[in-house]
């Protein structure tokens, strides 16, 4: 496997230092290890890729140097657009190297969202124009990765790394923070699933979120009905206010995750201005990345409650411990007799989840039509 350290070396020697993205899987051990051995200014964890390759073009124009732009390839759809209209030789013409975490390679098994957007990966960087090579544990960086740095320093254009899975190297593990919160994700489900009335419409974010929904509902003996989304990083609130706003007569609850709510952050000011009476979202906050690593957001450090109120949600609150998540239903039933428009609940919690977490068995396709049989039901 490839060391980290090696890789990050010869992007130092072509003038490379500075890294912006969104965290991968592929990528956490590669992340890792920039966090261990670079200046904490040296590593910004972006809302979304786009956000990243902006930022790496401005830093380019405030220093004259390029940087990392890393991400998982179903991150190449937020980056289309500036990287076509921005950093693409024919406009700004803007060096900087994508690093991409290549899910669902062909030949590799990997799950259902990842699957077409891993076959394609090529073929978005050939009709986006950006030259790349493939980075595996045999790959000779000597060679193939300072060709590539060679081509975007002399034609000052993007290039691309696509990273095959098990690339880099493993680094030592920091010790973790000791649990500030009375739960994690999965005991905070546990506790605010079964209050939810059966008749309400639940849409769970992508990652462990909706693995952790899926597996309370089968502890249960419960047919999944909920709408588990297995990609779309972002996208939960406005796929749960589309239903709300269809569903006029029912509760419709998007639990959604602090960084999946960064991604597309502009979503909370449509559904304050919604006005959907109906749409209840809930922020299980764990101030990470916790699907793909557990790389730390900034959900930690800002105010979401004045975020939610600025942006016209109708009621906020926050739950730290078990007893007052005990009482969520009760809050939400109060607030939709008096409330003009969404609530926003945030759910404080540790991060970390089970080793034996399982996934959905159902596929895309069957879940979609069970929660859609379900809402015409009741």
């Amino acid at each position: 496997m490839l060391s980290p350290d090696t890789f990050c070396t010869t992007l130092q020697q072509h003038g490379i230092t500075q890294y912006y993205g969104v965290p991968d899987s592929l990528l956490k051990n590669l992340c890792s290890y920039i966090d261990n051995a670079f200046e904490s200014d040296a590593h910004v964890i972006t809302a979304n890729e786009g956000n990243a390759v902006a930022m790496a073009m401005g830093h380019f124009l405030g220093s004259g140097k390029p940087a990392v732009v890393y991400m998982q390839n179903s991150g190449l759809g937020n980056v289309v657009n500036p990287l076509t209209s921005l950093a693409d030789p024919e406009v700004y013409s803007i060096p900087m190297l994508l690093v991409i975490g290549w899910r669902g390679e062909p030949g590799v098994k990997d799950e259902p969202q990842h699957i077409k957007q891993g076959r394609i990966s090529e073929q978005q960087l050939n009709v986006l124009d950006i030259p790349y090579i493939i980075l595996d544990s045999t790959t000779s960086l000597e060679k193939n990765l300072k060709s590539l740095l060679q081509t975007m320093s002399k034609q000052s254009r993007p290039v691309a790394i696509l990273v095959k899975s098990d690339t880099f190297k493993a680094i030592a593990k920091v010790s973790s923070k000791t649990p500030v919160y009375a739960m994690n994700r999965e005991q905070a489900l546990a506790v605010l699933l079964p209050q939810v009335p059966s008749e309400a419409l639940i849409v769970s974010t992508t990652g462990k979120t909706s693995r952790e929904v899926f597996e309370i509902r089968k502890a249960h003996g419960q047919k999944n009905t909920d709408f588990l989304t297995v990609g779309g990083m972002g996208h939960t609130l406005s796929i749960a206010m589309g239903v709300a706003k269809a569903k006029p007569q029912k509760p419709v609850v998007a639990l959604d995750g602090d960084g999946s709510m960064l991604m597309h952050m502009g979503s909370l000011a449509i559904a304050g201005s919604s006005g959907l009476k109906n749409l209840i979202h809930v922020i299980l906050n764990n101030a990470c990345h916790d699907s793909v690593g557990g790389q730390p957001t900034v959900a930690g450090n800002i105010d979401i409650e004045q975020i939610a109120l600025g942006c016209g949600y109708s009621a906020y609150k926050c739950y730290e411990t078990r007893d007052a998540l005990n009482e969520f239903w009760k809050d939400i039933e109060s607030q939709l007799r008096e409330t003009d428009g969404p609530m926003l609940l945030e759910v404080k919690i540790n991060k970390g989840a089970r080793t034996d977490l399982g996934r959905p068995t159902s596929t895309p396709i069957e879940n979609k039509l069970a929660f859609m049989q379900h809402s015409v039901e009741y």
